[in-house]
């Protein structure tokens, strides 16, 4: 199969689409507490929708993974744990930032660590940046980090906008946006959700097994999710469950703090929430499998679309309600930013085809 690395950067897309819109089911759950909505979504996103899609696309998914060695199986299912605990910090990065700015700033650090890290590690840096091809990927992931600066500065404009609004108001609820708390935050989820991409790098061999299984190129990827996911359960799971003891919440599972709240919406919203979070790596892979030798890159076209379409829906949510036209332009300018660096970076992997 000859990659193509436009189609690859349209996977991508739809994968940061996918990532940026799964908490807005979340929203609509009423009556829980935040371990027991992300749990019961985490299982989908986790456990259920990786293991049924790797089922269905891989051939002989369980002689795929039987005959990987286990030091392989070992490391992608400890970087995934590492990575949960990321995870876990994420969701309190949007608690304090908001969703434009929280995923801004996370991920942010994700794609820096999470792109250079496995070449680093390898020692082939050098090798790709001596191309054509690989000069202009890297002007794309720092085009990337360029436009994740600009839309910090417009959340930083935010918070000082917010904070005068309200000096000149009686209106006293500001919410819970802290910038100096998380910030904090974000940058623990933003260092150890890059080790996701340390556990994709680690499952080479499980995309070599699952093609000599005969499986299609576009899906060779599914199983290493499998062990990745297994390891960022474990470490959800464990968090999770201290807090549901620590808060006796356990019995939310079978109905909900308010008594008008119907618990199977609050399972559907749960379901879709978690379902829409999987399909980012879903469509990661299928993107990833277009890429090519610069198939590394694969990370930073996820981030920066994810960063894109949170920010677009950090507008749709009226998260920048209340800021000037100079702060809003300037969010706009990130974006067309990141717009700019996924069609450098695909053109890039283009001249490498």
């Amino acid at each position: 199969m000859t990659p193509n690395p436009l189609t690859g950067v349209l996977f991508h897309w739809l994968g940061g689409l996918a990532s940026a819109s799964f908490y807005v089911p979340y929203k609509r759950i009423r009556g829980w507490s935040w371990e027991i909505f992300w749990l019961t979504g985490g299982f989908f996103s986790w456990v259920i929708a990786p293991w049924l899609f790797a089922s269905i696309q891989t051939n002989n998914l369980w002689e795929v993974l039987s005959s990987t060695p286990t030091n392989v199986l070992l490391w992608c299912y400890f970087w995934g744990a590492m990575w949960g605990l990321g995870g876990l910090a994420f969701g309190l990065t949007m608690r304090y930032l908001g969703l434009s700015l929280g995923m801004a700033v996370a991920l942010g650090l994700t794609t820096v660590i999470g792109t250079m890290g496995p070449p680093l590690f390898r020692g082939t840096v050098g090798t790709l940046a001596s191309t054509l091809s690989g000069k202009i990927i890297f002007v794309g992931i720092a085009v990337v980090l360029l436009g994740i600066i600009i839309i910090a500065l417009a959340g930083h404009a935010k918070e000082k906008q917010i904070k005068e609004k309200q000096l000149n108001s009686s209106d006293t609820d500001r919410g819970e946006f802290n910038l100096k708390k998380g910030i904090a935050i974000a940058i623990f989820s933003g260092v150890m959700s890059s080790c996701f991409a340390f556990g994709l790098d680690a499952g080479e061999s499980i995309r070599a097994a699952s093609l000599l299984q005969g499986t299609s190129p576009s899906w060779k990827g599914l199983p290493v999710l499998c062990v990745i996911l297994a390891g960022g359960f474990t470490t959800n799971l464990l968090w999770c469950s201290y807090l549901i003891w620590s808060n006796k919440s356990a019995q939310q599972f079978f109905k909900t703090n308010l008594p008008a709240t119907s618990l199977r919406i609050n399972y559907f919203f749960a379901a879709l929430g978690g379902t829409l979070w999987y399909f980012q790596f879903f469509f990661y892979t299928l993107g990833e499998s277009q890429m090519g030798r610069f198939g590394f890159s694969s990370w930073t076209l996820h981030m920066a679309s994810i960063i894109l379409f949170s920010t677009l829906w950090g507008f749709a949510l009226s998260e920048w309600k209340g800021t000037t036209r100079n702060t809003k332009l300037l969010v706009w300018l990130g974006i067309l930013t990141l717009v700019s660096s996924t069609v450098l970076i695909g053109w890039g992997n283009a001249q490498a085809v």
